[in-house]
């Protein structure tokens, strides 16, 4: 009996799907922050072997940088579209509320993966901690142009500071962020943040000093 030819040979298809895969290392990453995190469990967590993760991802640095950008444009999203807000005043509310909607919400890790994802003190880890601090300063100068433009538009007065006043406001961020990992309930930090807002008013009129 003749036999045909063989089915040709087709490349064996991924046994797991990349997408879901990268959302399982960002919460190991958000949980445990970059040092934190072993490739034992990030393996473990997204269901594949190391030779596979290197084929897909790169290293544990490339992963990491991989699950930052899936974070910044989805749980994070926030503080983007708050700076679209018309007036100042409505940006830093929406900024912290949606902050504390992040921070409590109880599918994801406590607090921000841009703060913990950088607490390291490996020497090895330097180039993280530098990207943490870049995308941290990215956003401070989003928030200071913001008020820079409101200022010109006569929302900020003549004599506010938009440089001090994104300073203070990213400041809060960051401190709410360590407050959540520390255990601070949504109760609280929305309290936090009707203190911020009730004292708007006075830091706007009081100029109060940046950095340059």
């Amino acid at each position: 009996m003749k036999v045909g030819n063989p089915a040709p040979q087709i490349g064996r298809p991924r046994a797991f799907n990349p997408k879901v895969a990268l959302e399982k290392a960002l919460q190991v990453f958000w949980r445990r922050g970059y040092a934190g995190a072993s490739l034992s469990e990030l393996t473990a967590a997204m269901g594949i072997t190391r030779p596979s993760l290197y084929a897909a991802f790169g290293n544990k640095e490339e992963l990491f940088h991989k699950a930052l950008d899936l974070y910044m444009g989805g749980p994070a999203n926030g503080s983007r579209e708050a700076l679209q807000e018309r007036t100042a005043h409505a940006v830093v509310e929406q900024l912290l509320d949606r902050l504390v909607t992040l921070l409590s919400d109880p599918h994801h890790p406590a607090g921000c993966l841009l703060v913990k994802g950088g607490l390291s003190s490996a020497k090895a880890d330097d180039s993280i901690r530098d990207e943490m601090t870049k995308r941290r300063l990215a956003g401070e100068i989003a928030l200071r142009k913001r008020f820079e433009r409101a200022k010109a538009e006569g929302d900020l007065p003549a004599n506010s500071d938009p440089a001090g006043l994104a300073f203070y406001v990213t400041t809060i961020t960051q401190g709410m962020t360590i407050q959540a990992v520390n255990g601070t309930d949504q109760n609280e930090l929305r309290r936090l943040v009707e203190m911020v807002l009730q004292t708007w008013p006075s830091l706007v009129e009081s100029s109060i000093c940046g950095r340059r």
